[in-house]
């Protein structure tokens, strides 16, 4: 099972642009997308969902610490994930908007 995620980390506000490929039997992502200030850290993709045609991921980011003086502005985040496994397509998950893609063969 998918190790569960941290209590602080949030989902990004949106994602633009997927790309999923696969190759020798991992599935390789880079997903490009937004948050809605600075002092965002560790973007990552987080696994919520298998099943034998789509992968299910939320693109997670842990928020700045309360206080913490910030850009207040739409900042750019980007994450790469390699999950061993095979799917036709992979669905990514941001807090405004999601994305689903098949995966490039």
């Amino acid at each position: 099972g998918a190790a569960p995620a941290l209590a602080a980390d949030k989902r990004v506000l949106r994602i633009d642009s997927l790309i999923a490929s696969q190759k020798k039997g991992v599935i390789s992502l880079t997903a490009k997308g937004a948050v809605h200030s600075g002092g965002w850290t560790n973007p990552r993709l987080h696994i919520v969902r298998r099943d034998s045609r789509t992968l299910t991921v939320e693109f997670l980011a842990t928020p700045p610490p309360p206080g913490m003086t910030v850009i207040d502005a739409v900042v750019p985040v980007t994450a790469d994930a390699h999950i061993k496994g095979r799917a036709s397509s992979v669905r990514v998950l941001a807090d405004q908007n999601e994305i689903t893609s098949q995966v490039l063969r």
